[in-house]
């Protein structure tokens, strides 16, 4: 087997194969440039792939990296963007193995590509089950932050995921000469895997809608608590304020102006009125 296993920053062993076995410039540039969709291409006698290897970006969250193969009659090349440990980890079991052909190694490759989608997957989950405890008990701003966060992942997850299906469904479909007609059951279940994943996106994404719900809901909610304190509260005082506003004027025919004892009155006057309201408010139960 005649496998060419080079890594980002080896463009020019990647021009020379490329005018050895005369590949497609088109796909030689995806290789330079990098970020492309999950895809599978026929060439003029070679099949071009690029695959979508997940690894932890510097913030620690999910990203997606390159993994371009191209198989062809006698000659296998990959070209590896970005490093992943668990995908250097198959690749290189997979060149130890002698005994393996291209197109066995291109399964291995991508199968495996599929199975480590999986932790991610759980991450999620965990993650989703932790604000759905945290919108009940306190919901905060920065919840809300979260929530469009993974939302946005999710997102991006999926369109991964939908590409890669689709890429499995053309490889468990195809009859090219390169694929042998043995490896079509594994491709179909590489295929099962990725749709049972995206059903698990799917799930995951209506679990943060919800979420979100129950946020906004739990929020308005609490205004709704805050705004009926406030309301009693203006309610208790207004007694109070509507008695020392009364008597603060300087009219002379005011009740107990000339008293000694006025403001005791008026005092007395306002703290009944006060326990009155206070009674009916808790007769109809709003307090």
């Amino acid at each position: 087997m005649d496998w060419h296993d080079l890594h980002e920053g080896e463009e020019g062993k990647l021009l020379e194969l490329a005018a050895r076995y005369r590949l497609h410039p088109l796909h030689i540039e995806d290789c330079q440039h990098g970020d492309q969709s999950a895809k599978l291409e026929d060439g003029d006698d070679y099949l071009f792939a690029v695959f979508k290897p997940a690894y932890t970006g510097a913030d620690g969250s999910l990203a997606f990296g390159d993994f371009d193969v191209f198989l062809g009659p006698g000659y296998l090349i990959t070209y590896e963007e970005v490093g992943c440990a668990e995908l250097r980890g198959r690749v290189e079991k997979c060149r130890n193995n002698d005994a393996l052909a291209n197109d066995q190694v291109v399964y291995r490759i991508l199968d495996g590509i599929v199975d480590a989608y999986l932790p991610a997957l759980d991450r999620y989950s965990e993650e989703i089950d932790g604000i759905e405890d945290r919108v009940l008990s306190d919901p905060r701003p920065e919840i809300l932050a979260q929530i469009f966060t993974l939302k946005r992942n999710l997102i991006a997850f999926r369109r991964v995921l939908t590409q890669t299906r689709d890429l499995a469904g053309h490889l468990m479909r195809t009859e090219h000469s390169l694929i042998s007609p043995n490896l079509l059951p594994y491709f179909r279940d590489v295929y099962d895997h990725l749709s049972r994943h995206i059903e698990t996106v799917e799930m995951s994404r209506d679990l943060l809608s919800g979420a979100l719900d129950i946020y906004l809901s739990s929020v308005a909610n609490r205004t709704n608590q805050t705004m009926k304190v406030l309301t009693i509260l203006s309610t208790i005082a207004l007694p109070s304020v509507a008695t020392s506003s009364i008597f603060g004027m300087n009219f002379e025919f005011l009740p107990w102006i000339h008293e000694p004892n006025g403001v005791w009155y008026a005092a007395a006057m306002s703290l009944s009125v006060t326990a009155i309201l206070i009674g009916v408010l808790r007769w109809r139960g709003w307090i």
